[in-house]
């Protein structure tokens, strides 16, 4: 072999490790940009899943395990809600998004708790870590073991807040998982969550968090952007007594990516509302071989009078027919049902339910008589029905 040809072979095999190199660094790292999964927080089935174990960067999703440390160190009475938490030249010089707190200056832990969920305060962040633990790089140790110890085998933390650090990373898995040990071991602290604002100092902050806000049954949880994650979004919903975990890692923006937590807890929902349907179905059938009776005698009988986006009206209306008609409604139950609708709208249907058949088609004929609407109900026995809360 000549030297220009060795020369050349050993540059191309130079040039082909160093692809490689960079190639296992990728794969090492962050692996897919988009994942999400959806669970329930009760027994921690999952319901969807796509690339929920790819490593991405949690981006300000970190600052749930922030504080799970926080909540605990509360629990365990190291400090209390009302204990004041001392601010550091590193803490104050944190980049934003922050609340702005100045050297020596000090935050109570119940002011550092809404500061965390609602601004997503990266200075209030490193507070909190050098307050638990002396410095942050020995808080980001503790969070990375309490995560192994939550299950979170593929999470490593490198600082308290979720700001940009090559080796900090999680899945879509762990932080559903973490999401829902707080709900698990915090039931206490977990309705902070579904805050919407905070007031420190005089400033009133509001939460960015458009699914809390918008979609019937978010209890909220966290948001978090940077630039090599794109917009991530851990959120809880309780919708009918069932309440899902969600998570979504890589949005391109936060509009796309609440509309895609939407769609996986609608979808979800439904799901759920079939298999519940189908199990009932199942039941009833499975009754009826036994006795060799038709169940039509457990069948609820009643009217619809009207349905609204919002309860008030629908039972305002309801009550207002029942009392009119109250000779032929005597033993009806005023019922507000919600029927869960597209792009979050939720429709009250105003029933009273509980009245027999013909009582039914009486009252029906009354009120359209009147040129009002009625519709005659027949609804399995089994159904559960919403009440008006």
């Amino acid at each position: 072999m000549s030297n220009k040809a060795a020369i050349f072979f050993f540059r191309s095999a130079t040039i082909g490790a160093i692809v490689l190199v960079f190639i296992l660094l990728a794969v090492s790292g962050a692996e897919a940009k988009y994942a999400s999964i959806v669970i329930d927080a009760q027994t921690g089935k999952v319901r969807h899943a796509v690339n929920a174990d790819t490593r991405n960067y949690p981006a300000s999703l970190t600052k749930l395990m922030t504080l799970y440390l926080l909540f605990e160190a509360v629990d365990q009475k190291k400090m209390t809600f009302n204990s004041r938490l001392s601010v550091s030249r590193r803490a104050a010089n944190r980049p934003a998004s922050r609340l702005g707190l100045k050297r020596g200056q000090s935050i109570r832990v119940k002011d550092a708790v809404m500061a965390l969920i609602i601004k997503s305060a990266n200075d209030v962040a490193s507070v909190v870590a050098e307050s638990l633990a002396g410095d942050e790089r020995r808080f980001a140790l503790l969070m990375t073991a309490k995560a192994r110890k939550l299950g979170m085998s593929r999470t490593t933390f490198r600082n308290a807040s979720g700001l940009p650090h090559r080796g900090q990373l999680s899945t879509a898995r762990d932080m559903s998982t973490l999401a829902r040990s707080i709900y698990k071991r915090f039931p206490h602290y977990y309705h902070l969550f579904k805050r919407t604002t905070f007031t420190f100092q005089g400033h009133t902050y509001r939460t960015h968090n458009k699914v809390l806000k918008y979609y019937a049954g978010a209890e909220g949880m966290k948001t978090g952007y940077i630039r090599a994650s794109g917009y991530n979004l851990v959120t809880s919903s309780n919708r009918n007594n069932h309440r899902l975990i969600g998570v979504v890692f890589g949005g391109n923006t936060p509009k796309s990516r609440d509309r895609h937590m939407v769609n996986l807890l609608n979808r979800t929902y439904k799901k759920i509302a079939g298999t519940v349907l189908m199990a009932n179905a199942a039941k009833s059938r499975t009754k009826r071989k036994v006795t060799g009776k038709s169940n039509s005698q457990n069948n609820v009988w009643g009217i619809q009078v009207g349905a609204f986006y919002s309860k008030n009206p629908a039972y305002k209306l309801a009550n207002t027919i029942s009392k009119k008609y109250a000779r032929v409604l005597k033993n009806g139950k005023i019922k507000v049902m919600p029927l869960y609708k597209s792009r979050n709208r939720v429709l009250y249907r105003a029933r009273i339910l509980g009245i027999g058949k013909r009582s039914a088609y009486r009252v029906c004929r009354l009120l359209k008589k009147n040129r009002r609407p009625c519709l005659e109900l027949r609804l399995p026995g089994e159904v559960e029905l919403a009440s008006r809360q």
